[in-house]
């Protein structure tokens, strides 16, 4: 599948809105929920809309994974650059009727390449020990593992850790 990643728009507010609300339980399985008021459409639009807002001023890039018709198959972000250090966050979700297509693996590729040019120097990730999909995603996209917390949590009955990541782009 052609897939691309393009930056997020106040055009795609509701569209993402929609996807969201449509794999949330999806998405709850894996990692932490957002919260009840997350889905409220209110409160998505005003935090759509300071997410904009900081990918104006920089620091931030949030990406929708789309396909040759547009339509939003994810999301892929980088997160709280440090400016001195070159240093963001890692985020991606991809909807549950697109997954084990290679989705997530083709964004994150593209979406390395793409902040090559952005001046960021290392990338780094977490997941939860149970999310072994999104491990291998890192890995294959040359995340080094660099450790697991030892505090644990619970999730839909689970004791789960995260397991962090990282990415060194000068050697990508």
């Amino acid at each position: 599948m052609n897939i691309f990643i393009e930056k997020l728009h106040m055009t795609d507010a509701e569209d993402l809105f929609n996807f969201e609300l449509e794999n949330r339980i999806y998405f709850e399985e894996m990692v932490p929920t957002r919260g009840d008021e997350y889905y409220n459409p209110e409160t998505f639009k005003k935090r759509h809309e300071t997410l904009l807002e900081e990918q104006v001023k920089g620091g931030s890039y949030f990406y929708l994974i789309k396909d040759k018709d547009s339509s939003i198959l994810g999301r892929i972000n980088l997160v709280d650059i440090d400016e001195s250090d070159k240093i963001g966050y890692l985020g991606y979700r991809v909807g549950k009727a697109h997954t084990g297509k290679g989705i997530a693996n083709k964004a994150l590729k593209i979406l390395v390449e793409t902040v090559t040019n952005e001046d960021v120097k290392q990338i780094k990730a977490k997941t939860t020990t149970n999310n072994i999909a999104s491990q291998r995603i890192l890995e294959k996209n040359g995340f080094e593992r660099i450790g697991t917390s030892s505090e644990e949590f619970e999730m839909n009955g689970q004791r789960l850790s995260f397991v962090y990541y990282a990415l060194n782009i000068s050697s990508y």
